[in-house]
């Protein structure tokens, strides 16, 4: 399968750089690379630990978030106008060479 490079910066400032499978969700894609972001629910928009901000260019292009993960990111910490959750957003192509921030 045809991946892309993603790098995580995570809360303490430390960064790291992964391939990720293009159709994955970032907070599986985190997970599968013992990457520190929670994701209690599993991805059934039940929480918002899987909270990440993306950079304005690429939060351009994501599909428009629906009614529950607006709800949801109402929950978290830190939320930024390029929130999003993890759990809902499919790795592109477009992603290649991209920084994600877990605040």
């Amino acid at each position: 399968s045809k991946t892309v490079s993603i790098t995580y910066l995570e809360a303490d400032g430390t960064s790291k750089t992964v391939d990720a499978d293009i159709g994955t969700d970032l907070m599986t894609t985190a997970h599968d690379n013992d990457i520190e972001l929670e994701g209690a629910c599993g991805g059934e928009l039940a929480c918002s630990t899987c909270h990440l901000i993306f950079e304005e260019d690429i939060y351009d292009t994501l599909p428009e978030k629906d009614d529950e993960e607006d709800d949801m990111l109402d929950l978290a910490f830190e939320v930024t106008e390029t929130s999003r959750l993890g759990c809902q957003i499919i790795v592109q192509e477009n992603f290649d060479g991209m920084t994600v921030k877990i605040p």
